[in-house]
């Protein structure tokens, strides 16, 4: 009896305890944000614990998008995965089909011409300005700016006439090929690039007017989101938000692919990890981005653009036409592709959002065995928790935009 009596007493106190921590905080709030929500910029669905308006916990849910595009990639050849990648971060394109065709390429020991290096890290800049100018208006819209998403997008249709004229596609170019490209370079793109540069420069520099010193958007990013070089290397995050965090990371530095090692640039990184911080690097980049555009143009290599290897590259058409080698070399590529190795390899590129990596298993012939993707999207969402915490509800709409994520790499 006298030990229930004192369990009584215990639970009596215990309860008095809640209802006094209830009186001073109040009850918490679970919400959900997401997944049909303007800010998440795609179906990620968020559930916030609130205390009040200041959240005391997030929890990132995933998979509304998931479309299996690396088991996808066990049922048809190397050259046919090409389109998928266009879907991975749709926003970058271009680099996709450079990254995935490198890692191919790896696996099958071949090294592309100087030519092709050159058009694909073009190819790559562009794509990162493209990503970047529609990751900044999308951010200036979110905390209130909407004159900066017109600024953006006016430029990005620009580098969508770019893809068209070397592509022949707008969007989802499927540009890169195993061993090279799908086409060469014409003058006509060379000098289009030319052009469009000195006026994206423009537009960053109209872009950093309005918002760089504007007391709305400062107040708005400004120790927002902070995120520690500790918890940035905790969580795996990669590209500008790692970068952001102070941290001197990457892949065309320190690990150079793709001809990168013969061009000059910086890295941006900043000081304090908050939302300003990982703007002020997507802008610094995009210059960078420029000046590299600027020395592959101006030292773009003559010569072929595919590899010599009829086992590799599709024949040109006339030879299909004319020469029983020719038809043989098609009918093989278009029914079994290309035949690799048994092996693994890991190939990871800079993407504008991060490290995009592909591990691929092959037991011989033309279609992988395995395929993982690792993708930044997904690495950089898991900081979404400590990025968010102890800050007010209103603020998650800055934080999202500064990660500038894609559910298309993060399902895949």
């Amino acid at each position: 009896m006298a030990d229930n009596f004192e369990q009584q007493l215990i639970e009596s106190a215990s309860r008095a305890q809640a209802d006094l921590e209830m009186e001073k905080y109040g009850e918490k709030m679970v919400i959900n944000m997401g997944p049909s929500h303007p800010a998440t910029h795609g179906v990620l669905r968020l559930v916030l614990e609130l205390d009040g308006e200041v959240m005391t916990n997030v929890y990132p849910e995933i998979g509304y998008l998931h479309r299996g595009d690396e088991k996808i990639a066990e049922n048809m050849t190397y050259a046919q995965y090409i389109p998928y990648t266009d879907r991975l971060d749709y926003l970058a394109p271009l680099a996709n089909n450079v990254a995935y065709a490198y890692a191919v390429e790896k696996l099958l020991g071949i090294d592309v011409t100087p030519r092709c290096k050159y058009i694909r890290v073009i190819c790559a800049e562009l794509a990162r300005i493209s990503s970047h100018l529609l990751g900044i208006g999308c951010y200036g819209m979110d905390v209130g700016a909407l004159t900066i998403f017109l600024y953006t997008f006016t430029e990005r249709e620009k580098i969508h006439d770019l893809a068209e004229c070397i592509s022949g596609a707008r969007f989802t170019t499927a540009y890169t090929r195993i061993g090279g490209l799908a086409q060469d370079a014409t003058p006509k793109f060379v000098e289009m690039c030319r052009k469009f540069l000195p006026e994206v420069l423009q537009c960053i520099g109209e872009t950093e007017k309005l918002l760089t010193r504007n007391k709305i958007f400062l107040n708005r990013t400004r120790g927002i989101g902070v995120l520690t070089k500790e918890d940035a290397l905790s969580y795996g995050v990669t590209g500008p938000n790692l970068r952001g965090s102070g941290i001197e990371w990457d892949l065309r530095k320190v690990h150079p692919y793709g001809g990168y090692e013969n061009f000059q640039f910086d890295i941006p990184i900043g000081s304090v990890g908050d939302c300003f911080d990982r703007y002020a690097v997507r802008m610094e980049e995009m210059r960078q981005s420029v000046r590299i555009i600027e020395q592959a143009l101006n030292n773009l290599p003559d010569g072929p653009i595919n590899v010599d290897d009829p086992r590799i590259v599709l024949p040109p058409k006339r030879d299909v036409m004319t020469k029983m080698e020719g038809l043989i070399n098609q009918f093989i590529h278009v029914t079994t592709g290309v035949n690799a190795p048994p092996g693994e390899v890991y190939f990871s590129a800079e993407n504008p959002k991060g490290e995009l990596g592909f591990y691929i298993v092959s037991k011989g012939g033309g279609t992988p065995h395995r395929m993982r993707i690792h993708s930044p999207s997904f690495l950089n969402l898991q900081a979404v928790p400590a990025m968010s915490i102890g800050h007010m509800i209103s603020d998650m709409t800055a934080i999202l935009a500064s990660i500038d994520f894609v559910m298309g790499e993060c399902d895949r």
